[in-house]
């Protein structure tokens, strides 16, 4: 019966994710002698205070100072990674990961990205895990904040837009997207292979952060002649993994640039195919390109000769 109970717990708990449940990654932790919430909060995200995400998840209020009975299960709730596939878009991906394509916001300001442009294919997103709060007396917007979120006008605002239309009445329920609900290093290493592997998924996106950070100097350096220099850069974030497909072609195009004036004309020729192998429509100003790089773009345009 032990082991029972904190099983109907969890499924309960999975269920209330809708749409999005099988986006989410899901890790149970054997409670072992001595084990608090807070404890367990500290082990698995470096922070005790997290102790009432982790109450909430299991639905463990009314339990008892704490809850929890040795040789019990409970569930450890956390972000996932999402990649943006071809045709993918912000309300797209949150109907499938949220059940409403209105929660796009969400995924927008979790991934610092534009609402204006559509998520990039290939792109590693971080999903906010969606907590489920049953509201109860005395329960206001407000106060949830500042029981699961940094307590600023901003969460509230995410939390109010998160739950459009919502009645903070007792009985019903809140989505509370938690942005940061990420395993700690002590986490990472308890948990099994499997949840490992979903937990450490943002190696990607931190990859893409890092090559998106870099694009303005490989820019600024082909644009200041400084072309040995940007052909280092370039090759050194292609050498990268993970690169979304408008980051390559970036990459690409300016390493054609720079390669043009270096005297490489094979070089810019195969870069410039790259490019457009990418991205078909992909064309170059022609009142600010030089002659010499709009001829050796045009020459990447046309099909090789048998």
């Amino acid at each position: 019966m032990r082991r029972v109970l904190p099983s109907l717990m969890l499924a309960g708990a999975l269920s209330a994710l809708a749409s999005g449940a099988d986006a989410q990654a899901v890790y149970t932790h054997a409670v072992q002698e001595g084990d608090t919430l807070a404890s367990i909060a500290q082990r698995y995200y470096g922070d005790p205070t997290r102790e009432a995400v982790l109450r909430e998840a299991n639905r463990m209020r009314g339990a008892g100072a704490n809850g929890l009975v040795t040789g019990s299960w409970i569930f450890i709730p956390m972000v996932t990674f999402y990649q943006a596939a071809e045709g993918d878009t912000w309300s797209s991906i949150a109907l499938r990961l949220y059940g409403r394509e209105d929660r796009a916001t969400t995924l927008v300001e979790a991934n610092n990205a534009s609402r204006r442009l559509e998520p990039d294919a290939g792109a590693e997103l971080l999903v906010p895990y969606p907590l489920r709060h049953l509201i109860g007396p005395g329960d206001t917007l407000a106060t949830i904040v500042k029981m699961y979120m940094p307590d600023t006008p901003l969460s509230l605002k995410r939390l109010r837009r998160f739950n459009p239309g919502a009645r903070v009445e007792r009985g019903q329920v809140v989505l509370v997207p938690l942005f940061d609900l990420r395993l700690s290093g002590e986490g990472r290493t308890e948990a099994s292979d499997a949840f490992r592997r979903a937990a450490a998924g943002g190696a990607a996106k931190a990859a893409q952060d890092e090559v998106e950070s870099a694009l303005p100097k490989l820019i600024e350096q082909v644009e200041n002649a400084e072309f040995a220099e940007a052909v280092s850069l370039g090759n050194r974030l292609l050498g990268m993994q993970s690169l979304t497909s408008s980051q390559l072609v970036t990459i690409h195009k300016e390493l054609a640039i720079a390669y043009v004036a270096l005297e490489r004309s094979d070089l810019a020729e195969a870069a410039f195919r790259v490019a457009l192998g990418l991205q078909p429509n992909l064309e170059l100003d022609t009142v600010r390109t030089s002659p010499r790089v709009l001829e050796a773009f045009n020459r990447a345009k046309q099909p090789p000769t048998p």
